[in-house]
């Protein structure tokens, strides 16, 4: 399977696993990685939180289990013995209160089952874990990594064990850190999709300042550069970035939001207006002001580059919003409306 834009050197060298494992499945990113997965023809199996086992589409074996129960996770890749193996499960991604003994138990337990797990097959030629640039935090720290919340704190303790399974076992270990990743399906809470929602619904948006400076990447973006990272030869043991090598203002992001989900429009013809209210929220604790990604790093091994600019995902995400079920009372206009107006779901279907 193709990344988009390898080397040929590469791209002839890159070769997909015939089989893979995943945990986190049916996340925002596992989910479509599952998806090209499929389409690449590679034999894919997930485990799967037991509510979740209907939420894993067609052709994907779905084992339940949780990650943090050691035995489930040995006796999972046990029975599949993957060739190749995603590790995307975790918690607190949105969760900035998580208490840091529960981020302890998932995503550094977690790690911890997965890691025994695979080194008892000798099956599997790639062990591809997932963590987040927020590990970098603001570089204050001698080793270049600077955690600035539990969530970020726990992904470094989980790195850390998967680099000893590396150096000590032997395990062949990549690490991929996404950066700011948006896009379709994205939990609304997100600022992305927040962001658009309020421009959608001509509704007030609370923010911060928006001066922190992050690297926005759209999630097929992220898919593909997870999928180079699976295939490209001789890269056990590094880390990879995933981002587009731009920082954006947060408070230019939302503005872009405004301007393409036409809020701007609206304020000359629309009888309610909302309003991008920045600095009404205090910035987080510890919040990093730039986290760079360095992609030249991640080209160089893998030929992967990201392709979709911030105007296309955008466009993108707020068609998929768009075109969603609007939240009761409220219609979200669609770009060939004409002025925007906000009426009742009532009176909409009574129009139509």
């Amino acid at each position: 399977m193709s990344t988009g834009s390898e080397k040929p050197e590469l791209a002839a060298r890159s070769v997909l696993p015939q089989s893979v494992f995943l945990t986190g499945a049916t996340g925002f990113i596992g989910s479509r990685l599952v998806r090209d997965l499929l389409q690449a023809g590679c034999s894919v199996s997930a485990l799967v939180l037991p509510g979740e086992v209907d939420r894993v589409p067609p052709g994907v074996r779905a084992i339940a289990g949780d990650i943090v129960d050691s035995e489930a996770v040995t006796e999972a890749l046990g029975a599949v013995r993957p060739e190749g193996v995603y590790h995307l499960a975790a918690i607190g991604t949105t969760n900035t209160g998580l208490p840091m003994a529960e981020a302890c138990r998932v995503n550094v337990g977690g790690m911890i089952a997965l890691l025994e797990a695979a080194r008892r097959l000798d099956s599997v030629r790639r062990v591809v874990v997932i963590g987040t640039s927020y590990e970098y935090g603001a570089r204050r720290s001698d080793d270049d990594l600077d955690p600035f919340n539990t969530y970020s704190a726990s992904k470094v303790a989980a790195w850390a064990f998967a680099r000893a399974a590396y150096n000590a076992w032997g395990l062949p270990i990549v690490s991929v850190r996404p950066f700011q990743v948006y896009g379709p399906g994205q939990r609304r809470e997100a600022l992305v999709p927040a962001a658009i929602l309020a421009g959608l619904r001509h509704e007030d948006f609370r923010m911060t300042k928006g001066e922190q400076q992050r690297d926005f990447v759209y999630v097929e973006d992220i898919v593909r550069g997870l999928v180079a990272a699976m295939a490209a030869p001789d890269i056990e043991g590094r880390v990879l970035d995933l981002g587009t090598g731009k920082l954006l203002r947060v408070l230019d992001v939302v503005e872009r939001i405004w301007e393409l989900t036409e809020a701007r429009r609206c304020e000359a013809a629309c009888s309610e207006v909302g309003r991008i209210l920045a600095g009404a929220l205090p910035y987080r604790p510890g919040e990093v002001s730039a986290i760079p990604a360095d992609v030249e790093r991640t080209r160089l091994l893998t030929g992967w580059e990201a392709q979709v600019s911030l105007d296309q995902g955008l466009a993108l995400t707020i068609e998929a919003l768009r075109s969603s079920e609007p939240c009761e009372g409220v219609r979200i206009p669609r770009k060939d409306d004409g002025p925007c107006r906000v009426v009742s779901t009532a009176e909409d279907d009574d129009a139509g």
